[in-house]
């Protein structure tokens, strides 16, 4: 019977691939290994990773005190009030899975699993899920989320409702999205263009503001991990990888579930 590989040697070739986004190919000659083993190697060290650190490492808020650290990073630095997060989705492409249809094509024209994320003030992630099918919609995908049950359920430990700055009107605490999702007491989403009062652009302006932290944090995910968010053939291996990628972004303050 061979011996295992030691697990070293399984960290060194999953950071390797990491680092430098070689095929396995490439890997096969560099670690004297066959690629179909490190095609296994891979996403088994990156779940392994996951696991044994997720409970360590990635704490999402869950009480009153956490949330409002975060909603104060909101009204300091975007002048948003009450906020909890910005949430958006992120469509990573993938090479169609075998008799998968249409099932994986979304609306911009390409095969993709979403990277679904709540993102605070400093472009940490607080919460995430990958993997969900491309031709799904950001409002149906949230609607199927645990944070949307927990939101509904009022489970997440999120404060009672503060009145804004220099004012006495109690105000609830919420997320901020695109019109992609369906407007709540906990999720505001912009008003639509047309026929807009001055108040309703100022509150655009500001929620927009209040938003695009969660684009902003994908563009960086996207420019220091390219080759992970680029075209994979694997689906797993996609999911596996992306989560594994995102615990390194900002360890002590990522939730994330595959």
């Amino acid at each position: 019977m061979r011996e295992p590989l030691e697990p070293t040697l399984r960290l060194a070739i999953t950071l390797r691939y990491l680092a430098t986004g070689n095929s396995y190919k490439t890997l096969e000659y560099e670690f004297r290994l066959a690629n179909n083993t490190i095609s296994r190697i891979v996403p088994e060290t990156c779940n392994a990773i996951n696991n044994e650190f997720a409970e360590e490492f990635l704490k999402f808020p869950s009480t009153p005190d956490e949330w409002r650290a975060v909603a104060e990073g909101f009204s300091n630095k975007w002048n948003f009030h009450n906020c909890l997060g910005a949430l958006d989705g992120k469509h990573v492409a993938i090479r169609a899975p075998s008799a998968s249809g249409s099932v994986y094509y979304n609306y911009k024209g390409f095969h993709s699993i979403v990277l679904m994320a709540l993102v605070d003030s400093q472009y940490r992630f607080l919460y995430v899920e990958v993997g969900a099918n491309g031709g799904a919609s950001d409002g149906g995908l949230f609607a199927g989320m645990p944070l949307w049950a927990a939101l509904e359920n009022n489970t997440l430990g999120v404060p009672p409702p503060t009145p804004f700055p220099r004012d006495d009107q109690p105000m609830p605490y919420s997320i901020v999205a695109d019109d992609a999702f369906a407007m709540r007491t906990y999720l505001m989403k912009p008003y639509p263009q047309r026929g807009m009062s001055r108040e309703q652009r100022l509150y655009n302006y500001r929620l927009s503001r209040a938003r695009r932290v969660v684009e902003n944090a994908f563009g960086i995910l996207a420019h220091s991990w390219q080759d992970k968010l680029s075209d994979v053939g694997d689906l797993g291996l996609n999911a596996s990888i992306l989560g594994s990628e995102l615990a390194k972004v900002h360890l002590p303050d990522l939730c994330c579930r595959l």
